[in-house]
């Protein structure tokens, strides 16, 4: 009995001694876990306390082709500098020379945006990056950052052919082009869209910048940092061997570039085989148009006046041609196009040239009639249509009779009409164009519309301020959304008395000897795409005419740069717009619809079929969705140089974007060089302290933490 008495003491006093260890240890695990999580959270707070991050900017990226690298990028870990904000050339002085805490990031106003200005920052190494604010209004001098002669080298003009006319010799059309956007910066550069951070950023500025009665402003001062790095370096040739590399040998490659690349959109008046091949004695009208635009800062390409009024008065033309009666008799066919990439040296044309040649095209180039190109079209003086015509081919006598039956044609379509048709002159050579990437490969009679007869009317070819302001767009003050949509401004008004006139002369091409009277453009069709290519995708219009499926690409500001990812929304857009406009609506079920191969009469090789969303439904919130049936296909437009490895070519574009893992702004105080050095030396002087300490403890952790034994507890 004692020794059994004895034996649960022994064991109780052990238990007194042990039992609480595990308990203590657990203590210190859930501790140590709390203090993780509170340090987790507090970091975070920490950093928005820190940070303010800058949401709405646009890069600048870095672009290459086959011999050059044009725009910017950040060092790998981002560029800092202290902010000094520029709103006059003067005040350039403190950052190039007088300010003592360089390098610096400058906010820049967007009227000081020019070529000589970025020329004197691109020199020094005391600029780390810059900021712009959107000038409003425009610069009123006018601003483009493309190049005075846009294409050079890939048009039909050259040492062999027209030389008199190669690089502008003759025109030079963009005259305000400072080639700003084919410049090469070491540096990041953001576009502020949002006036709001702006004024964020001018008051950090004021706060702690700003020297005060002459004295050199004191720490902490207010700082930006900048991340745009880019993969890809020196050429198109370079970066593509690269990546070529790396899909070949290894298992999970890094692609540093990718090709610009998309889809032209286009459709014929008179359903084709598009798995066949277009009979060759039957002719066809091509009537051309680009759908991209273009600035100095990625996806910022609104493109009014350069792409936009263009395609849009392409679009109503499609549909006052199908207004006809008589359209499936006409002796000669129409194909309305709408090329991709063309401010890249012609990337959509240039494919579908390559494309007829190789016979991957329902069409051959033996095909075509005669060619009509819709170019910059809104900015017209005293209402003057120019038309354009090349006068090297025009020497060919066959060629001469066509082009001189083309322009008559039209002169005649514009009687009756608010719009006055002028020939720009026999000497006078193409302006930039799609045509001309078809007169390199044949010699086809053709004419190119503009507003201008020498140098553009648009002033801000290529840059973020060709918006609706450009092409003098407005609307009454205090107009909803919808209203917008629907109200017909002078410019749609505009734009389908152009449209009215190429319908009727492309219906008189094509043979058509009926009245054309009721050929006419809608206004209001016109308004529409207006404010939906230019101010607002997501509208109600643009969602009752799309897929489901893609309602997703109705993004807010539209932009229309070709990009890497295709199709992007302008080419999803221009297929739907187009389709609902010259396309029937059937009455087929959804599964029909979307499967028409398993209806006998649909004639899925001769028409497109798009199960689209509908207007909503009045008395409810649902749509209602039908199918419409169109000849309206998409075609690649990637340029055949990366088609045929030709990375260094000179014949086709080779314009690839860089790759990129992160694009961000933010802005922050940062503190003297001095006292970051004592920080991070009190740092480490405190990191040496714990560890000694941390292992002092440790050694003698048995002294330190040993627990006495309870008198109580006694063993016999």
């Amino acid at each position: 009995a004692g020794r059994a008495w004895g034996s649960r003491a022994m064991e109780a006093a052990a238990g007194s001694c042990w039992a609480p260890l595990p308990a203590w240890r657990g203590l210190l695990r859930g501790l140590l876990l709390a203090v993780l999580a509170v340090g987790c959270c507090r970091g975070n707070s920490v950093e928005r306390k820190i940070y303010i991050p800058l949401n709405k900017t646009a890069p600048c990226v870095r672009l290459l082709n086959a011999t050059h690298q044009i725009g910017c990028q950040s060092s790998i870990s981002g560029d800092t500098g202290v902010i000094h904000v520029v709103e006059k050339e003067e005040d350039l002085k403190w950052v190039l020379a007088d300010g003592p805490h360089p390098p610096y990031m400058i906010l820049l106003d967007g009227n000081l945006f020019n070529r000589r200005v970025m020329l004197q920052l691109k020199g020094t190494s005391r600029v780390s990056g810059l900021a712009v604010a959107v000038a409003k209004p425009n610069p009123p001098q006018g601003f483009s950052p493309g190049l005075k002669c846009p294409n050079d080298g890939f048009g039909v003009y050259s040492k062999d052919y027209g030389p008199q006319f190669a690089h502008c010799n003759k025109t030079v059309w963009n005259p305000v082009g400072s080639g700003l956007s084919y410049e090469d910066f070491d540096f990041p550069i953001f576009l502020l869209e949002d006036a709001n951070e702006t004024q964020v950023i001018k008051q950090c500025y004021q706060d702690h910048n700003v020297p005060r009665e002459g004295s050199v402003p004191e720490y902490p001062l207010c700082a930006m940092q900048l991340f745009s790095h880019m993969h890809a370096v020196t050429s198109t040739v370079t970066c593509m061997r690269r990546s070529s590399l790396q899909s070949t040998f290894s298992i999970n490659p890094e692609i540093v570039c990718d090709p610009l690349l998309d889809y032209n959109v286009w459709s014929t008046l008179q359903p084709i085989n598009s798995s066949g091949k277009v009979d060759p004695e039957k002719e066809v009208i091509i009537v051309a148009t680009r759908i991209d635009s273009h600035s100095f800062f990625w996806n910022i390409a609104p493109g009014a006046e350069s792409a936009v009024s263009s395609f849009v008065t392409h679009l109503a033309a499609a549909e006052a041609v199908h207004k006809a009666s008589d359209i499936n008799s006409l002796q000669r066919n129409i194909m309305f196009t709408f090329f991709q990439g063309e401010t890249f040296d012609y990337i959509g044309s240039s494919r579908m040239v390559y494309d007829m040649e190789k016979d991957k095209f329902p069409l051959r180039l033996d095909n075509i009639h005669s060619f009509v190109e819709l170019n910059q079209v809104a900015l017209r003086n005293d209402s003057i249509l120019w038309m354009h015509t090349d006068p090297i081919s025009r020497m060919n006598e066959s060629v001469e009779v066509q082009v001189r039956n083309l322009l008559d044609t039209l002169s005649d379509s514009s009687v009756g009409a608010n719009v006055t048709l002028q020939e720009a002159g026999y000497s006078q050579p193409l302006p930039p164009s799609s045509f001309q990437r078809f007169l390199r490969a044949r010699h086809i009679p053709g004419v190119v519309l503009t507003d201008h007869k020498t140098a553009f009317q648009n002033r801000y070819y290529q840059s973020m301020y060709d918006t609706p302001e450009n092409i003098r767009m407005q609307y009454p003050e205090g107009l909803s959304p919808e209203e917008m949509l629907e109200y017909v401004t002078d410019t749609a008004k505009s734009l389908a008395e152009v449209a009215t006139v190429v319908a009727r002369a492309l219906y008189r091409l094509a043979g058509g000897a009926n009245n054309t009277s009721a050929i006419q453009a809608d206004p209001k069709t016109v308004s529409r795409m207006l404010y939906g290519f230019l101010i607002k995708m997501n509208n109600s219009w643009f969602q009752s005419i799309i897929k489901p499926d893609i309602k997703g690409i109705l993004g807010d500001v539209p932009q229309h740069y070709v990009a890497v990812s295709s199709p992007v929304n302008t080419t999803y857009l221009v297929q739907y717009v187009l389709a609902n406009l010259t396309g029937t609506v059937v009455n087929l079920t959804k599964e029909e619809c979307l499967n028409p191969e398993k209806t006998p009469s649909s004639e899925k090789e001769m028409y497109e079929y798009a199960w689209v969303q509908g207007s909503l439904d009045p008395n409810s919130t649902s749509r209602v969705p039908y199918c419409v049936r169109s000849t309206v296909r998409l075609s690649k437009a990637l340029s055949p140089a990366f088609e045929l490895r030709q990375w260094g070519s000179t014949e086709y574009s080779t314009w690839t974007e860089s790759r990129w893992k992160e694009i961000r702004a933010r802005i922050f105080l940062v503190a003297s060089k001095e006292l970051e050095i004592i920080t991070l030396v009190v740092g480490i002087a405190i990191l040496i302290i714990s560890l000694l300490a941390t292992y002092f403890i440790n050694a003698k952790a048995d002294v330190l933490f040993s627990i006495p034994r309870d008198p109580g507890a006694v063993a016999y």
